[in-house]
């Protein structure tokens, strides 16, 4: 529940079941280098896109809406801040983090730049040439997740190659 720019060296704090789980499996995998020598990345992925994503995804649901020509499109205010990367991207930067040893630990699979839910979809509208009406505010905004935060990616891209 950290609002703003999330960094890899920040102090991780999961109020969840799920997230107490992946920090505690993270831990374990770090403490485990003390006693065996392998290169440890732990990829921290951020809005991902695209093709095969969850059907409940407000990406699926928006493509299927575009699929069937709706005219309205229902979602929350928009006013929410992430960090999307395209699947494509993300499994590029997944694969480069993979086959190098230099960098390691925990690595921000980011873009850098926070954007409002509302024009990342708005965008991404025009780039398909796509119209469909937003209906903004018709569902609440979410209390398990903190309203604006985006990845600092400074560390994925001083990854070499």
């Amino acid at each position: 529940m950290q609002e703003g720019e999330l960094t890899e060296d920040m102090a991780v704090k999961p109020n969840n079941n799920y997230a107490k789980a992946k920090n505690e499996l993270r831990l374990m995998l770090e403490s485990m280098q003390q006693n065996y020598s392998f290169s440890f990345k732990w990829l921290r992925l951020f809005y991902m896109y695209g093709k095969g994503q969850n059907p409940k995804s407000l990406f699926s649901q928006l493509e299927h809406a575009l699929c069937r020509n709706d005219e309205e499109f229902n979602m929350s205010g928009g006013e929410q801040v992430r960090d999307f990367l395209p699947v494509e991207k993300v499994a590029a930067y997944i694969v480069k983090a993979a086959l190098q040893t230099e960098v390691n630990g925990v690595i921000n699979v980011s873009s850098n730049k926070p954007i409002t839910v509302k024009q990342f979809i708005e965008n991404y509208l025009l780039e398909k040439q796509k119209n469909i009406q937003l209906n903004l505010g018709v569902y609440p905004y979410p209390d398990f997740e903190p309203r604006e935060f985006w990845g600092n990616n400074h560390k994925l891209l001083s990854i070499p190659g």
